[in-house]
């Protein structure tokens, strides 16, 4: 359950919350070219580091205490930036975004950046450099404003894009006591936030088996491929099973590679398998007959190993209060609000699915991500600076703060 504290909506400024996200249109823009020109690919320290020390700064500089959690890859950051007035003792909003992309360094010299006729693009400009931008501006404006706001905690992962392996730890410990989790991904194609997000499981399925010479001695080898072809083909058997998607499975091989000589037995092969379920008891059917795979020939030897795990978010009861709050003050600030549930997964996934009341796709209508043509709305920047600055001066909170 879900209460308002703070002002009341009749005592809500919207016109000066919008006309505060709009004073910093520029500025916002100018955030976002600066973090899309600090090129972050995943895995790359020294370059997500970059972009980690200048959000670092910007929070700072409102006021936040700042951690910071160090990888190979790079640092996690957690910020606390205190509340004020009425809101000061409420449990914190957690604002979420990542520092990483998928694009390598040097990608910018054929896809520069630019920001014409109200459209950025430039890789990661909208995944999820705008979003990251967003969280800044909103935090700005309520500091601009004055008046009751409630505490945020804003925390922003280094390694999302590769399913955020090392971030599990500090982002469960994130959790603890907040009020709701917002996350700044793209929203749907409609602009419409997500309230729920399918599970994704990356997993490793590789096979050793015995060289020989393909000619001369072939009998004596066990062929890695062709037990993995066999493999795959099983792994295909186990989804049909499940409905495919009209069931809640979803599969893609990726990558595949083994071997080296056509006149050599291959020894050793291996596929990424992405998989993504609708519900919890979906992927465990599906993941407990992957991992039990057993080889279909003599002398080879199979195993699945799971590489990064998101649990399904199932849309339920415990966000109904923050959606409804958006809904509400998207009104008033005269923006279409629309959710549903996404299939792509992302770090929302975990809260949403410990039942912490979560949100996503708070980013900017745009389109293109992963793709070189990758672009965001400016209109729709400013519009979600409002909306987010709007709602952490109202502050809608559970009865009860979080305790995953």
């Amino acid at each position: 359950m879900f209460r308002f504290i703070g002002r009341e909506e009749e005592t809500m400024e919207p016109g000066a919350i919008r006309a505060a996200a709009e004073r910093r249109r520029s500025e916002t823009v100018e955030r976002v070219r600066q973090l899309v020109e600090l090129e972050s690919p995943t895995g790359d320290g020294d370059a997500v580091d970059a972009v980690v020390d200048v959000m670092a700064a910007r929070l700072q500089a409102l006021g936040a205490v700042i951690a910071r959690t160090a990888t190979p890859g790079g640092s996690h950051l957690v910020a606390e930036l205190p509340g004020a007035g009425a809101l000061a003792s409420a449990p914190p909003a957690l604002l979420l975004g990542h520092s990483d992309t998928v694009w390598p360094v040097g990608t910018l010299i054929g896809s520069p950046w630019s920001a014409e006729r109200g459209v950025i693009r430039g890789p990661g400009s909208l995944d999820m450099k705008s979003g990251l931008a967003i969280i800044e501006a909103a935090l700005a404006v309520t500091h601009e404003l004055g008046g009751d706001r409630m505490p945020a905690r804003v925390v922003i992962c280094c390694d999302e894009e590769i399913g955020s392996p090392s971030f599990d730890t500090v982002f469960r410990q994130a959790l603890t006591g907040v009020s709701c989790v917002l996350g700044f991904e793209a929203p749907h194609s409609d602009g419409g936030v997500k309230v729920g997000r399918w599970g994704s499981t990356r997993l490793r399925l590789s096979v050793a088996g015995r060289a020989a010479h393909a000619a001369l001695d072939p009998q004596n080898g066990v062929s890695a491929i062709d037990e993995l072809v066999d493999q795959l083909l099983r792994v295909r058997e186990i989804v049909a099973d499940e409905g495919g998607a009209d069931g809640g499975t979803l599969l893609n091989t990726g990558a595949v590679s083994g071997g080296g000589r056509a006149n050599v037995v291959p020894d050793g092969a291996e596929a990424l398998l992405g998989l993504r379920f609708a519900a919890p008891d979906v992927e465990r059917r599906v993941l407990d007959r992957i991992l039990s795979l057993a080889p279909l020939r003599a002398g080879a030897v199979v195993e699945a190993e799971i590489l990064s795990q998101r649990p399904a978010w199932e849309p339920g009861e415990a966000s109904a209060g923050v959606v409804s709050a958006l809904a509400r003050i998207s009104a008033e600030l005269g923006m279409p609000f629309r959710a549903a549930e996404a299939r792509g997964a992302a770090d929302t996934n975990l809260s949403g699915a410990m039942g912490v009341p979560t949100i996503d796709g708070l980013g900017p209508i745009g389109g293109g991500a992963h793709a070189l043509s990758e672009r965001a709305s400016i209109d729709a920047i400013v519009d979600r600076v409002a909306l987010v600055a709007a709602f952490l001066t109202t502050a809608v909170m559970p009865t009860s703060p979080a305790e995953p």
